[in-house]
C-alpha cells in the first residue's frame, strides 16, 4: 500500500515534502520558486486532489533545513533536477507529471529535457525554457533581469534583502505577493535561514554544467505566462515554443503578473488539469503507464530551438 512521504533523502541532504491529496492518485509534483516555499501551491492544490490527483510539492535545495549546501556547484540546475528525480524514486513513482513556478520552471524544463522517462507532462508557470529566455537577452530581457547580476555580488544581498524583509511589512506585497503570502515571505525565507541557499540557485547560474545545457523538451508542454510579469517579457513567451518538440499550449492570463498560484490558483489548477486531461485522451494512459513520456503524445509538434531566433 503507497503511503505518506514526509522526507526524502539525495546523499547527505535530507528534504521536506508536502505529500497530499488522494494517496493512490496520479502523481503531481509542484516545485517552487523564489523567494517561496511548497506552501504557495495551497490554493492550487485542493483543485488537483478534488479532481483525483496525489500532490507532492517539496521545499527544495537550500529551503528544506535539512539541505543547504554551502558551495555554489551545488546549485547548478543539474542538481536541482536530480533532486526531483530523488523525490519520485523515494515515493516510488516511475513518472509523474511536473508542475513548476519561477524557478521550480526551470527545473521542471531540467527535468524534462534530462530525463524525459521521469515525466508524463510539464505545465511551466511564468517562467519559459532557458533557451528561450537568454534567446530573449537581445530583445529586452535583459532588462528585466538585471538582479540577476546584482545577486552575484558575495555576502551583501542577503544582508540587504534578510534585513528588508526583517523591517518592511510590506516587503512581499511590494513585490507583487498577495495575502497571506506576502506576510510569510520573513518567515519563511529570511527568518528560516533559507535566504543563502535560495540565492545560491542565481550564483549558479554561469557555472559550466553539461547537465544545465538548454536543450528541447520532448514531453506534452503547457506554459502559462501572465501579460503583465514584470520578470518574463513577452518575447521569452513567445520563443518558448521552438523549445518543446511535442504537443504544446501557451496560456496567456490577461493582466496577470508573476505570481501566478499566488494570485491566479483556479487559472494554473485549470491549466493542469487540462494538460494532464489532454494526456490521457491522446494516449488512453496516466502517469503511472511504463511507456516513456518522449514516445507518445507528439501531436502539433512545435519544433526545434531554431524555429524561432527572434520576437
Amino acid at each position: 500500500m503507497t503511503t505518506r512521504l514526509t522526507r526524502f533523502d539525495r546523499g547527505p541532504f535530507t528534504f521536506d515534502v508536502t505529500d497530499a491529496g488522494p494517496v493512490d492518485g496520479e502523481p503531481i509534483v509542484l516545485l517552487h520558486g523564489f523567494p517561496q516555499r511548497a506552501s504557495c501551491w495551497e490554493l492550487v492544490a485542493p483543485t488537483l486532489h478534488h479532481n483525483g490527483f496525489r500532490t507532492l510539492a517539496p521545499d527544495q535545495r537550500g529551503y528544506s533545513p535539512g539541505a543547504r549546501p554551502t558551495r555554489r556547484r551545488d546549485y547548478v540546475q543539474g542538481e536541482l533536477a536530480a533532486d526531483v528525480v530523488a523525490l519520485l524514486d523515494a515515493a516510488g513513482i516511475g513518472r509523474a507529471h511536473i508542475v513548476g513556478h519561477d524557478w521550480g520552471a526551470i527545473v521542471g524544463w531540467t527535468v524534462a529535457a534530462n530525463h524525459p522517462d521521469r515525466v508524463a507532462t510539464l505545465t511551466a508557470l511564468s517562467v519559459p525554457h532557458p533557451g528561450a529566455f537568454l534567446r530573449a537577452m537581445p530583445h529586452g530581457q535583459i532588462f528585466r533581469s538585471w538582479y540577476m547580476a546584482a545577486f552575484q555580488v558575495p555576502v551583501l544581498p542577503e544582508k540587504l534583502l534578510g534585513a528588508a524583509m526583517r523591517t518592511q511589512p510590506d516587503f512581499g506585497e511590494r513585490m507583487g505577493l498577495p495575502q497571506p503570502f506576502a506576510s510569510r515571505v520573513a518567515t519563511e525565507i529570511g527568518d528560516s535561514g533559507a535566504l543563502p541557499g535560495a540565492l545560491g540557485w542565481y550564483r549558479a547560474m554561469f557555472l559550466p554544467d553539461k547537465r544545465s545545457t538548454p536543450r528541447p523538451v520532448r514531453v506534452p508542454t503547457t506554459f502559462v505566462w501572465g501579460d503583465a510579469d514584470i520578470a518574463i517579457g513577452p518575447a521569452a513567451a513567445r520563443l518558448c515554443s521552438g523549445w518543446v518538440e511535442a504537443n504544446y499550449e501557451f496560456i496567456v492570463l490577461p493582466g496577470a503578473d508573476h505570481w501566478l498560484p499566488e494570485a491566479h490558483p483556479d487559472d494554473v489548477a485549470a491549466a493542469i488539469v487540462a494538460r494532464v486531461t489532454d494526456h490521457r485522451t491522446r494516449t488512453g494512459s496516466d502517469a503511472t503507464d511504463s511507456t516513456p513520456a518522449h514516445g507518445t503524445d507528439t501531436a502539433s509538434p512545435a519544433g526545434g530551438p531554431s524555429a524561432q531566433d527572434s520576437a
